[in-house]
């Protein structure tokens, strides 16, 4: 007796013995299956899972994340112009360094949770600090969270517990006496940054970008106008203007008043 016929795409038996499976898409193209199948049965199931996705609606066209992640993942920075530029340079910088090498020319449709995984293990093994394999593996389960937004990928790859978490050694804290001592060691253009610094807890951009037309003298006040940026590591004089940040309220302009207070003392 012949075999039933399919009613949904067909298998045929390979020379080599596996089973190739083939189907016709929604726009009529004929799709092979990714991979073979040790039986006929196997490949069978396969197609009964696609067209069950077709009935759906679910079925997505694999050709879709057939896209180099360093193309996506560069396209997935640029569409972001709400970002610091520090915060730029950043996703640039790990994209770069420790994500393009390894996986920067897989398919986003390639990507899977082995791949990440012995990625990341290589990161560790290479000397790469928990840290920042910790930024680089957040920054590429964010950009791949954005592929499963687009329809590119079924599901991010990017599954591994706790690895995007940061346990950075915990710094020590200079005491208030300490400060001042240091205060009096460095030359008096410097000192009100250190002071700054320690009871203000201003950002380092912040305290480089400050001029002296921020200071009020007779209200013993400082703006904070702007924050001094490298862009791409290169241009340390490039000014960025801190938007989200014009100035300081409430417990942080207390304490300014109580820094200049000091530095006007002495």
């Amino acid at each position: 007796m012949p075999p039933k016929k399919r009613r949904f795409g067909r298998v045929r038996k390979l020379p080599s013995g596996r089973f190739q499976a083939r189907y016709r898409d929604p726009d009529g193209t004929d799709r092979p299956a990714p991979r073979t199948f040790a039986t006929e049965t196997d490949a069978n199931r396969w197609l009964t899972a696609i067209e069950a996705d077709m009935i759906r609606g679910t079925w997505r066209n694999p050709d879709l994340g057939r896209i180099a992640l360093s193309d996506y993942l560069t396209e997935w920075i640029d569409h972001r112009p709400g970002l610091r530029p520090r915060t730029l340079d950043l996703y640039r910088w790990l994209h770069r360094k420790h994500i393009a090498p390894r996986l920067g020319d897989y398919f986003l449709t390639d990507l899977t949770p082995g791949a990440i995984r012995a990625w990341r293990a290589d990161l560790l093994t290479d000397g790469v600090s928990a840290t920042m394999t910790a930024k680089a593996y957040r920054l590429l389960r964010a950009v791949l969270n954005t592929a499963v937004d687009d329809e590119l990928i079924r599901r991010n790859p990017c599954r591994i517990q706790g690895a995007g978490i940061e346990r950075p050694t915990e710094r020590p804290t200079a005491t208030v006496a300490q400060v001042f001592q240091l205060a009096g060691i460095v030359p008096g253009r410097l000192r009100v940054l250190i002071l700054l610094a320690a009871f203000a807890s201003l950002r380092y951009g912040e305290l480089a970008a400050l001029r002296r037309r921020d200071f009020d003298p007779r209200c013993r006040t400082l703006t904070v106008r702007a924050t001094l940026t490298a862009e791409l590591v290169t241009n340390l004089n490039e000014m960025v203007a801190s938007s989200d940040e014009p100035g300081l309220a409430g417990l942080g302009f207390v304490m300014l008043i109580l820094v200049m207070a000091l530095v006007a003392g002495n």
